[in-house]
C-alpha cells in the first residue's frame, strides 16, 4: 500500500521524500514499480472494467451482489467477495434508489375561496404572502421544506424544515414570517389546498 501511494503521488512530491517519510527504500519502490503486474492483478483489472460498466449502467445503485450477477452473465468466473473487494478498492459505493414521491394522505377541509386569483403583484410589503412546501431526497430519506414569500419583494420571509409532511411544518414557517415581520395587518396569506394548510392548526 505504501508503494501504491508513492506511485500515485509521485507527480506531486519527490519519490525520495515520500520513501523517507514512509520508511521504505527507493530501490524497493523502483523494483516494485517496474515489476510486471501479477496474473491476479491483471484479472482484477479485467473484472473491474465489467463491474464498473454494470455499476454505471445501474445509475450507481447496484451493490456488489447485483454487480456480481452481471459480471457472471458476461462469462467471467469470480466470487462475490472478490467483487466486493474490487468495488471497495475503487470506491464503487452504491447509493440508495430514489423512492416514489411522497403522497399527501391527510384529510382536506373545505377549500377557501381563491382571493389572490393570480394577482401576484403587491403594492407594499406584508400585503400578500404566498406559501408552499416541497421535498428533497437525501441519503437519509425525504426532507420537507416549507416557505413563505412576500410578493412585494419576492423574498422568503419564513421557512421550516422537517422529516415529516405535517401541519406543524407549514405552521412553523408562517410563525417565523409573522415573528420577523411584526404581526402585519391587512395581510392576504395564500397557499395551496393541501391538508397541511387546510388543517385547523393553520386555518384556525
Amino acid at each position: 500500500m505504501k508503494f501504491a501511494f508513492i506511485a500515485k503521488h509521485r507527480a506531486v512530491w519527490p519519490v525520495a521524500w515520500m520513501c523517507a517519510a514512509l520508511g521504505v527504500s527507493r530501490s524497493g519502490f523502483h523494483a516494485w514499480f517496474t515489476r510486471q503486474p501479477s496474473q491476479r492483478a491483471r484479472d482484477d483489472d479485467a473484472i473491474l472494467v465489467k463491474a464498473r460498466a454494470s455499476f454505471v449502467a445501474s445509475d450507481r445503485t447496484y451493490g456488489a451482489r447485483r454487480v456480481w450477477h452481471d459480471v457472471l452473465a458476461e462469462g467471467v468466473s469470480c466470487g462475490l467477495h472478490r467483487i466486493e473487494r474490487i468495488m471497495r478498492e475503487n470506491a464503487l459505493r452504491a447509493r440508495p434508489r430514489r423512492r416514489g414521491l411522497p403522497k399527501d394522505e391527510g384529510e382536506r377541509a373545505t377549500a377557501s375561496p381563491n382571493l389572490l386569483d393570480r394577482r401576484f403583484a403587491a403594492d407594499a410589503p406584508n400585503r400578500k404572502w404566498i406559501a408552499d412546501f416541497t421535498y428533497i431526497w437525501t441519503a437519509e430519506g425525504w426532507l420537507y421544506v416549507a416557505a413563505v414569500i412576500d410578493l412585494f419583494s419576492r423574498r422568503v420571509v419564513g421557512w421550516s424544515m422537517q422529516t415529516s409532511m405535517t401541519a406543524q411544518l407549514v405552521t412553523d414557517a408562517l410563525v417565523m414570517a409573522i415573528w420577523r415581520r411584526g404581526k402585519p395587518d391587512a395581510l392576504l396569506h395564500h397557499s395551496d389546498q393541501g391538508s397541511q394548510y387546510t388543517s385547523d392548526t393553520v386555518s384556525g
